[in-house]
């Protein structure tokens, strides 16, 4: 679902946590979401890159400029990007290659920053029976949280942008 970006892998990390409990299921959604990005990352190597080179070959420039100034901060960033729910990781999963994020830095992101938001999905599959709706997983509490655990992976990018200034 990931590789082709078909949305609905909510519902599967549920059904891991009802059917496989909180460790194995965490364990089975976040390999299979993490063979599923680096799949669609290759796919928009692959395919997307030469497309967007053809089509915004100035805009892919830049941005490739913006990456490359921020090579020894990109883990930080992706994990930022995995960890908080600004954007959907399916955007993540396409533009990372054409913008030239690294594929270790995009895999180790993908790996550890996808476990806190799977993590609260597979639990919640123990509780699938009381759920009322998909928009009871992730209430105001559980996305301030996400934020917060996002914001501290951020933090020491952050802090040495505030050291060059000074």
């Amino acid at each position: 679902m990931q590789t082709f970006m078909i949305p609905g892998t909510i519902f599967m990390s549920l059904l891991a946590g009802a059917l496989f409990g909180v460790l194995r299921g965490l364990f089975l959604v976040v390999f299979n979401a993490t063979a599923g990005a680096s799949s669609c990352y290759f796919l928009s190597k692959l395919i997307g890159r030469p497309i967007v080179s053809w089509l915004w070959p100035e805009k892919l420039k830049y941005f490739q400029a913006e990456i490359a100034k921020r090579r020894e901060k990109l883990l930080n960033y992706m994990l930022f990007l995995r960890i908080t729910p600004t954007l959907p990781n399916l955007f993540i999963n396409l533009a990372s290659p054409i913008v030239d994020i690294p594929f270790h830095v995009f895999f180790l992101a993908t790996v550890i920053g996808l476990i806190p938001a799977s993590y609260i999905t597979v639990r919640a599959g123990l509780a699938l029976g009381d759920l009322k709706s998909v928009k009871d997983l992730y209430d105001f509490k559980t996305l301030s949280v996400l934020f917060l655990i996002g914001s501290v992976a951020i933090f020491p990018t952050l802090l040495r942008k505030k050291r060059v200034y000074e």
